[in-house]
C-alpha cells in the first residue's frame, strides 16, 4: 500500500508538469525558431552595431609540413559564439537545441575562411561533421571540423638548424569590422592543443594566438585571427643522412696523403669516388628541398667539404706533375754529366772517367799493350824534342774538377726538389685535417 501511495504522488507531479516545447515531436524546428518569419540572408543587429562572433580552436593534429611546396596541414575543430535574437525559443528548462548541418542552410552563420590556405574540406564521415546549438536566450554556437593546408612562409638560410614560424589566419570574407567584430573568446585560451601532437622532423614549441586589423584597398578593414605556431626542426636525422656522410668522404680523401705517389690508378681512383660520392650527397639534399635562391646552412657545409675533396685530388696533381717534372731534370742532367766527361775523356786520356770507368788508352795499357800513332821518324824526334808544357795539363784538371763540382751542386738541388714532392704529402696530412676542424668547430659554433 506504501508503494501504491508514493507512485501516485510521482504520477500526480509529473502529470502537473508543463510540457517542453523543446521536447515536443508536434512542433518544427523552422516553427520553433520562427525560420520563417525571418530574413536570415541578413546579419543579426542589421544596420545597427557591429555584432561579436567570438572564435576558439581545439587543434586535433598538424598532419605534415612540406618544405618543397612551404605549407603545413592542420585538422582542427573550429567554433563560433555569436547571438542572434529571431532564434530565441521558449524554454521552461532553458536547455540548447542541437542541430546538425541540415539547419546551417537556413540561417545566417559567420562567414570565416581561412587567408593564404591552398586546400580546405569540412570532414563528411559519416556524415557532414557540422554542429549547431541554439540557447533559449538566441546564443548559437557553430561548431565544424576542418582539414585545411595553408601556405607558410619558410627561411632555410639556417637549414637545417632551422626554427619555423607558421600561422593559420582567420577571417570574415564579406563583413568589414563595422559589421563583424570577429576576435579570440577566450583570449590565449581559446587555442587548445593535443599533447600527443607530433611530428616526425619538427618538435612543437609552442601555439599563441594574436589578432589584427587586416585592409584592403578596395574594400576595407576586417578583423584578422592568427593562430601561431613554432617548430624547430629535429637535426639527429641530418646528422645521420647528410653531415656523417660528408665528413667520412672528406676524411676518406686524406687516405691518398699516405699512399706511394707511384701508385697512380689508387690515388686517382680514391680521388675520383670521394668527388662523385660528395656530387650525390649534394644532389640528393638539394632535390628535397626549394629551389630558393639563397645559400642555406648544409649548403656550406657540404660544399665546403667538396672544396676539400676536390682540393685532395689537386693535390696529387701537382705532386704527381712535379716529380715527373723533376725526374726529366735529373735524367737530362745525368746525360749531359756524361757527356762532357766523355768529351774530356777523349782530349786527355791519362784522364779516367769520374763515373769510375776507364778510357780506351788506359785499357789498352793494362791489357800490356800501347796506342802508339803511326808516323815518321822524323816527326816523332820532333815531338820528342817539344814535350808538351805541364800547365796545360794543370787547366784540363782544374776544368774537369770544376765541371765535377757544377754536376755535383745541381743533382743535389734535383735531389731537393724531389724530397720537396714526398713533403707536399708530409704536410697535407697536418694541413688538411687541421683545417677541416678549424671549420668544424666555426660552423658548429655559429649555426648550433
Amino acid at each position: 500500500l506504501t508503494h501504491f501511495v508514493r507512485l501516485s504522488v510521482v504520477m500526480n507531479s509529473l502529470a502537473k508538469k508543463p510540457p517542453d516545447v523543446t521536447k515536443s515531436r508536434k512542433m518544427k524546428t523552422e516553427h520553433l525558431l520562427k525560420v520563417d518569419d525571418h530574413d536570415f540572408t541578413m546579419r543579426p543587429a542589421f544596420g545597427g552595431p557591429a555584432i561579436p562572433v567570438g572564435v576558439d580552436v581545439q587543434v586535433e593534429s598538424l598532419d605534415s609540413i612540406s618544405e618543397v611546396d612551404m605549407d603545413f596541414t592542420m585538422t582542427l575543430y573550429l567554433r563560433h559564439y555569436w547571438k542572434d535574437e529571431r532564434l530565441s525559443f521558449t524554454s521552461s528548462t532553458n536547455k540548447s537545441m542541437t542541430f546538425d548541418g541540415r539547419l546551417v542552410k537556413k540561417i545566417w552563420v559567420p562567414d570565416v575562411f581561412f587567408v593564404h590556405s591552398k586546400r580546405s574540406f569540412i570532414h563528411d564521415t559519416t556524415t557532414d561533421n557540422i554542429m549547431l546549438r541554439v540557447f533559449p536566450d538566441g546564443h548559437v554556437l557553430y561548431s565544424l571540423r576542418v582539414t585545411v593546408t595553408a601556405a607558410c612562409n619558410m627561411d632555410f638560410s639556417r637549414f637545417p638548424l632551422d626554427s619555423q614560424t607558421c600561422s593559420l589566419e582567420l577571417e570574415s570574407y564579406a563583413y568589414t569590422d563595422e559589421d563583424l567584430m570577429l576576435y579570440w573568446k577566450s583570449g590565449d585560451e581559446s587555442l587548445s592543443t593535443d599533447d600527443r601532437i607530433s611530428l616526425s622532423q619538427f618538435l612543437i614549441q609552442k601555439f599563441h594566438t594574436t589578432s589584427r586589423l587586416a585592409f584592403y584597398s578596395s574594400t576595407g578593414w576586417y578583423n584578422r585571427l592568427y593562430i601561431n605556431f613554432t617548430l624547430r626542426r629535429h637535426i639527429f636525422f641530418f646528422l645521420l643522412q647528410t653531415y656523417f656522410p660528408a665528413t667520412l668522404m672528406v676524411m676518406l680523401s686524406w687516405v691518398s696523403f699516405w699512399i706511394d705517389r707511384r701508385a697512380v690508378p689508387a690515388r686517382v681512383s680514391l680521388g675520383i669516388t670521394t668527388v662523385l660520392t660528395m656530387s650525390t650527397i649534394i644532389t640528393g639534399v638539394n632535390a628535397s628541398m626549394p629551389r630558393v635562391s639563397y645559400i642555406k646552412a648544409v649548403d656550406i657545409y657540404l660544399w665546403v667539404s667538396f672544396v676539400f675533396v676536390f682540393l685532395s685530388v689537386l693535390e696529387y696533381a701537382a705532386v704527381n706533375y712535379l716529380s715527373t717534372v723533376q725526374d726529366r731534370r735529373e735524367r737530362k742532367m745525368r746525360e749531359r754529366a756524361r757527356s762532357q766527361v766523355c768529351f774530356y775523356c777523349t782530349l786527355h786520356e791519362p784522364m779516367t772517367m769520374l763515373d769510375g770507368t776507364y778510357s780506351e788508352a788506359d785499357t789498352n795499357s793494362l791489357a800490356g799493350y800501347t796506342e802508339e800513332p803511326m808516323v815518321p821518324e822524323e816527326e816523332q824526334e820532333e815531338m820528342h824534342e817539344v814535350p808538351e808544357k805541364p800547365e796545360h795539363m794543370v787547366v784540363h784538371l782544374s776544368v774537369s774538377s770544376e765541371s765535377t763540382t757544377t754536376k755535383k751542386k745541381k743533382s743535389l738541388r734535383a735531389l731537393n726538389i724531389i724530397q720537396n714532392t714526398h713533403a707536399i704529402d708530409k704536410y697535407s696530412r697536418m694541413i688538411f685535417p687541421g683545417s677541416y676542424i678549424f671549420f668544424n668547430l666555426i660552423y658548429w659554433s655559429v649555426y648550433c
